[in-house]
């Protein structure tokens, strides 16, 4: 499937009122995994500001050991704290990589904002050397928003 192809599908998802916002999400982390070859782990982090933390919310893929993820360490650290899109070509470049597998080449990580507030992200890893580009950011970033009109307080 196309991106285009998806957004009806991740919509649809999310519109199943009867099924929590976590089940809708780790559903939403089937699909992409599933219809997008180079996603080869799909998962939310969510803040904890107070603490500067992320927890480990659904995903789908190998199992890690970061279930919890400090603001400034990672990828995903450092996108809490800079409150931007955060593309890695390859993983094995960056000083400030956490590595979750060794499989792992490189990595998006799309803002999850909720009322102009950062309180996660969605963080897609693939075993394949620059494997996102342009249309990966823009179709996680309308997954995120789809999933901000959602969010439960």
């Amino acid at each position: 499937m196309t991106f285009t192809e998806l957004q009806p599908a991740v919509l649809a998802i999310l519109n199943k009122k009867e099924r929590s916002l976590n089940e809708r999400l780790y559903e939403i982390c089937n699909l992409l995994r599933e219809e997008i070859a180079h996603y080869d782990w799909v998962g939310f982090y969510f803040s904890n500001a107070n603490k500067k933390e992320l927890y480990l919310g659904p995903y789908v893929g190998a199992p890690t050991d970061h279930t919890v993820i400090p603001f400034g360490r990672g990828i995903c650290g450092q996108v809490a704290v800079s409150n931007e899109n955060f593309v890695v070509p390859d993983v094995h470049a960056q000083d400030n990589y956490i590595a979750c597998s060794i499989t792992v080449k490189s990595e998006v990580v799309i803002p999850l904002f909720v009322d102009g507030e950062n309180i996660g992200q969605i963080d897609i890893d693939s075993n394949t050397i620059d494997a996102f580009n342009e249309k990966d950011e823009q179709f996680l970033t309308f997954v995120n928003a789809e999933i901000a009109k959602r969010w439960e307080r």
